[in-house]
């Protein structure tokens, strides 16, 4: 079975940074895809980043800002959040399913942790 926990969030103000971590525990790296989405209050899940064996995809929104790391050697996955802007408010939640696509629908989600960026 799958855990996801995230940790890491916070208060930070506009272009700062946080990095969010996310401990996955019954989890196999090769086999599956695991992301950061985030979620505010009356809005749609939006996938902001995914990695898997084959790589690494960005939304549009954090292209350049945001980079998603894996420890395999920890079962580990980071996501590094430089020059945050209030828009990047938002709960964030660790994902894994078998592929990116998924990962709203089908993935296996943790309880989130909040990043609220002052203007």
């Amino acid at each position: 079975e799958v855990q996801l926990v995230e940790s890491g969030g916070g208060l930070v103000q506009a272009g700062g940074s946080l990095t969010l971590s996310c401990a996955a525990a019954g989890f196999t790296f090769d086999e599956h895809a695991i992301g950061w989405l985030r979620q505010v209050p009356g809005k749609k899940r939006e996938i902001v980043s995914c990695i898997t064996n084959g790589g690494r995809t960005y939304a549009d929104s954090v292209e350049g800002r945001f980079t998603i790391s894996y420890d395999n050697t920890k079962n580990m996955v980071y996501l590094q959040m430089n020059n945050l802007k209030p828009e990047d408010t938002a709960t964030y939640y660790c994902a894994a399913d078998l592929n990116c696509g998924g990962l709203i629908a089908y993935g296996v989600w943790g309880k989130g942790t909040l990043v609220t960026v002052s203007s």
